[in-house]
């Protein structure tokens, strides 16, 4: 055997069962065929030997769950995040800075802005950006995506207080009733409109721009949760953006992409077949190559629980009346969910309040009996609040829960006062699905947060939040099961655990190389380990370290 590359003197953390610590990797294409000791694969023939020095290397990293092109985009937009500014003053002063320089007439959009981490723990108001932006309409995106705020000039051109609210959406109001500039859910069509669709260049821009901060944090795969648009953001030839990047050699991480439902429509279609709701030409999830492929179809329950609009059994804390609210009658929803089961589809549905993913394991259950189908790994989005009997049902449903777990540290002190201290148990659970039999990805809904994924892993083992509070203790993971979420969990998720998830002989050369033994290495360390380089395909993509 003559192998193009191997890794030599390396300390291999394989997460594969039959070999679980290993030295050295054979290589050949863009595929590992031989994992084996240290040294051992010297007696063959090698075009090229690369000697790791005892460096720590583990499977590529693969995010479950995020949104890759509208990151990329938020990397030229004003950064709103707790990072950034500390109190509504601060974010104004931000935008009154991009004002400066911005042409009269032109948007300013913001990112990021967490009214939980403003000194005022509030959203800004319309007055307050008109004082500093009164001729450039300003949007602001909240960084969990289910709200936005404007300025007069923004709400004016969307028309607010004279159009009716979509379905699903709230717009805000001051107490004397007149729009605020805070668009709650599906309310953000009414704005999004006005600045959807971009171009497939930009697009395909900032899908590379997204890569390169991937591959610098050890990320080879993603799982991308809703092309086409998502809450009141149209993007109908996001695809073509994405092929674009790739073969500009721009999108050079792996990606599968979730169809979001609003694309999706019935097709003239034979007698003897099922109804289908796809894609023009009757695609579904599996379609694609190892770069490029489609998954799951995305479908919006309810909303955000640090916003309190997830659709709650009780109450939020402190606020009588209110236990959010779905995205869409759950008739309807349940009728999509039964469509798209119907065509071969793989059903991701976000859910985040108890009643949601109830609701949804209500649906996913009736379409199972209905029409059976085996394997078919029906995913519940963030699943944020699940009660325990319903981590029974999604066990026995074989339902696969994407919790994200850079949730606790970025945005758990407002999840904690949304819920209050008697719920936290059935919050973001991470261990009771492992207990439970179930499979664990890991993932981080970024842009939302900060989604590297030493941090998630970090934050998995920890359960700690920013001001240092335990979220949920009893649902950490120990370091090696964290790894696992982010390798072969997230591969099993999108049915690629036979190509990705472990160093494993037949398997994509999808490789991370880091500074430190991350099962050795302390558990509040995690977080601060370094990624020396990443191989994508048997290809050094990222190499800090000079490697190659």
């Amino acid at each position: 055997m003559r192998f193009d590359l191997v890794l030599d003197n390396a300390n291999i953390f394989t997460v594969d069962p039959a070999l679980r610590r290993a030295g050295s990797i054979g290589i050949i294409g863009d595929r590992i065929v031989a994992v084996a000791q240290r040294g051992e694969l010297a007696r063959f023939d090698t075009g090229r030997t690369i000697d790791l020095g005892g460096c720590f290397v583990a499977p590529g990293f693969n995010d479950a769950h995020n949104h890759m092109q509208a990151y990329g985009a938020t990397l030229n937009e004003v950064p709103l995040n707790g990072g950034a500014v500390h109190s509504v003053e601060e974010l104004v002063a931000a935008i009154a800075e991009r004002a400066s320089s911005t042409p009269a007439g032109a948007w300013i959009v913001g990112a990021g802005y967490d009214h939980n981490k403003l000194a005022e723990r509030r959203h800004p108001t319309c007055h307050e950006l008109d004082r500093v932006s009164p001729d450039n309409p300003v949007l602001l995106n909240h960084t969990s995506g289910h709200f936005a705020t404007l300025n007069s000039a923004a709400m004016r051109l969307a028309r607010i207080g004279e159009v009716d609210v979509p379905d699903g959406g709230v717009v805000a109001v001051d107490d004397e009733g007149r729009p605020n500039g805070l668009l709650e859910e599906q309310a953000q069509q009414l704005v999004r409109s006005l600045v959807h669709p971009r171009s497939v260049a930009e697009m395909a821009t900032n899908l590379g721009l997204a890569s390169d901060r991937y591959l610098s944090e050890g990320i080879t795969s993603c799982q991308e949760a809703g092309v086409g648009g998502i809450l009141g953001t149209s993007e109908p030839v996001e695809v073509a953006a994405y092929q674009q990047a790739r073969r500009a050699n721009r999108l050079r991480v792996r990606v599968t992409m979730m169809a979001s439902v609003d694309a999706l429509h019935g097709c003239a279609h034979h007698a003897d077949d099922n109804e289908p709701f796809s894609l023009d030409l009757g695609m579904h999830t599996g379609f694609g190559d190892d770069w490029l492929r489609y998954g799951a179809t995305k479908i919006f329950a309810d909303g955000s629980l640090m916003g309190c609009t997830a659709a709650m059994f009780e109450d939020f804390d402190g606020q009588p009346g209110n236990n959010g609210y779905f995205q869409m009658p759950e008739a309807r929803l349940h009728g999509l969910i039964l469509a798209a089961h119907r065509s071969g589809w793989q059903v991701a549905t976000h859910a985040i309040g108890d009643r949601a993913v109830a609701s949804v394991l209500d649906a996913y259950e009736s379409v199972l009996q209905q029409h059976p189908r085996a394997d078919h790994r029906h995913r519940i989005e963030h699943a944020g609040m699940t009660r325990a009997v319903d981590v029974a049902r999604i066990a026995r449903l074989g339902v696969i829960p994407v919790p994200q777990a850079r949730f606790v540290s970025e945005i758990g002190d407002g999840m904690l006062r949304a819920i209050g201290p008697d719920r936290v148990g059935d919050c973001y659970r991470q261990r009771s699905f492992l207990d439970a039999g179930i499979t664990l990805p890991g993932s981080s809904d970024r842009p939302v947060v900060n989604g590297a994924p030493l941090l998630g892993i970090h934050d998995l083992v920890n359960q700690r939040t920013a001001s240092g509070a335990a979220f949920n203790p009893s649902e950490a993971l120990t370091i090696e099961q964290a790894i696992h979420a982010y390798t072969v969990g997230s591969a099993t998720a999108s049915f690629d655990e036979q190509r990705k998830g472990s160093i494993t002989a037949g398997k994509l050369a999808d490789l991370v190389v880091l500074d430190h033994d991350l099962t050795a290495i302390e558990r509040d360390g995690i977080g601060e380990a370094r990624v020396l380089a990443t191989m994508v395909g048997g290809s050094f993509e990222y190499d800090a370290a000079n490697l190659a």
